[in-house]
């Protein structure tokens, strides 16, 4: 299996604007609770404020950790099972997502049949999405 993980840059910038909207937040129960606002209203910058520092502890955790999250695995065919298509049986979906002849890409290039991104010829996976491109014969 392949994955496709966020940078660590990227990460530490997710967790500097988390550990904003917490203060952001903060701010907001205490200001709303000065100017005497309904208590669902004060409610809800503790709502930012779990949010927020949830996303922080991620993001934190991604950029300072040995091993990173991935935000795309990319499994060869009969390498691992989609746990939801086990659970649901979701053979539809299956049937749904399998792309047309006219949807493969062709010798020249073309264009991913999920996602639309521009695919050359001897991409095996996506760029944008990482499902992986059928070839025609």
């Amino acid at each position: 299996m392949k994955s496709i993980k966020p940078g660590r840059g990227t990460s530490i910038q997710g967790a500097i604007a988390s550990i904003g909207a917490v203060a952001f937040g903060i701010f907001w129960m205490i200001f709303a609770a000065r100017m005497g606002a309904p208590v669902p209203f004060v409610l809800m910058g503790l709502v930012f404020v779990v949010i927020a520092g949830s996303n922080a502890v991620m993001s934190l955790r991604n950029a300072t950790g040995k091993n990173r999250y991935s935000v795309y695995d990319i499994t060869e065919e009969g390498e691992e099972i989609d746990p939801l298509q086990q659970r649901f049986d979701m053979k539809q979906a299956d049937a749904l997502q399998s792309p047309k002849e006219e949807d493969t890409v062709e010798e020249k290039g073309g264009f991913c049949p999920y996602c639309g991104a521009k695919a050359e010829a001897d991409y095996a996976f996506c760029r944008k999405c990482g499902k992986k491109l059928y070839k025609s014969v």
